[in-house]
């Protein structure tokens, strides 16, 4: 399968400029046609007979920039999904500007907290998906009726919690690698509350035992974990109501915060709290890519699942293996 992306730019309603743009990179299944166009300007059709499209949109975690997921973008391209990054510049909180994957803090505050989506992305992007569906190579191939939220760290948390069809009604699952819904004291949370989700959705959380920069980051919860998958074992157990069997934890053997990444990038974000991975990391990026692949395939559509998709997601990481710590499902 060929991949190509493009790139878009999006306007961000509320923040002032320069901080209200978003950079898109859209990832997307291609067929070579040898036409001019193609050769002088490096437009590839998309590879239409496979159409349409469902969407995923990463979010990146904090200063972490969108180039750091191309491997999964790639990877899922691959499986004939359109996949959207993005970079967004801006301050999020006073005085401090930052790559971000958009935090609507005021959500997070005790007196609003799941009411609505805390994405502040969101929106614009899938304005944006809306365009692209109407002019260029990918006008009329995407089906913007499933669009799945995933995301890295901070990016994984807004891609939970803004997973419902009360909010965005074109969303039909979440995963996330490295979040967790624990809530944060400065915001007026008592120490340890683990924050609920819509639980309307499909979704996968994942971690890995060597995350640093969890184990590390404790202290702003006001408790110190167990272990540094705790809080996203706390998340699948108290934040979801489970029942419909298609709620799941996947606990990686020997991953760290950053084996969601490719190249990994230690000059930005809080890579020096991370622990050092004790298992490749191409191999666990490669069982993430699987797994994220077989769920969006049994759970990206209607409120059904694909039978035989969920059974090979559930077959594939239920058995014993030396890069699976833990799986479960709900």
């Amino acid at each position: 399968m060929t991949v190509r992306a493009m790139f878009r730019a999006a306007i961000v309603d509320g923040p002032p400029p320069p901080y209200n743009t978003l950079h898109l990179k859209v990832f997307y299944p291609a067929q070579p046609s040898g036409s001019t166009q193609e050769t002088n300007l490096g437009v590839v059709p998309a590879a239409a007979e496979k159409a349409p499209f469902p969407v995923v949109i990463l979010f990146n975690g904090i200063n972490c920039g969108p180039e750091l997921y191309r491997w999964l973008a790639v990877a899922l391209a691959e499986r004939g999904l359109v996949v959207v990054t993005f970079a967004w510049v801006a301050e999020n909180l006073p005085g401090m500007v930052a790559l971000t994957p958009g935090v609507d803090l005021a959500m997070l505050m005790p007196d609003r907290y799941g009411q609505g989506p805390t994405a502040s992305a969101l929106p614009a992007l899938l304005k944006e998906l809306e365009q692209l569906n109407t002019d260029g190579v990918l006008a009329g191939l995407l089906n913007l009726d499933r669009v799945i939220l995933g995301g890295h760290s901070a990016g994984g948390r807004v891609a939970i919690e803004s997973a419902s069809p009360t909010f965005f009604a074109p969303v039909r699952a979440a995963f996330a690698y490295g979040a967790h819904t624990a809530a944060v004291m400065q915001l007026g949370y008592p120490a340890g509350q683990i924050l609920p989700l819509p639980d309307r959705l499909p979704l996968l959380l994942m971690a890995g035992t060597q995350d640093g920069v969890i184990a590390n980051s404790s202290d702003r919860y006001g408790l110190t974990w167990e272990r540094a998958t705790t809080p996203v074992e706390r998340t699948f157990h108290e934040a979801l109501s489970g029942g419909r069997d298609d709620s799941y934890l996947l606990l990686l053997e020997g991953a760290n915060h950053f084996s969601f990444v490719d190249p990994f990038d230690s000059t930005t974000g809080r890579a020096f709290l991370d622990f050092p991975a004790t298992q490749p990391d191409a191999a666990l990026r490669e069982l993430m890519a699987e797994a994220i692949g077989l769920f969006v395939a049994a759970h990206g559509g209607d409120s059904d699942p694909q039978t035989g998709a969920r059974q090979a997601l559930v077959q594939r990481l239920k058995s014993p293996q030396p890069l699976i710590a833990r799986f479960e499902y709900k």
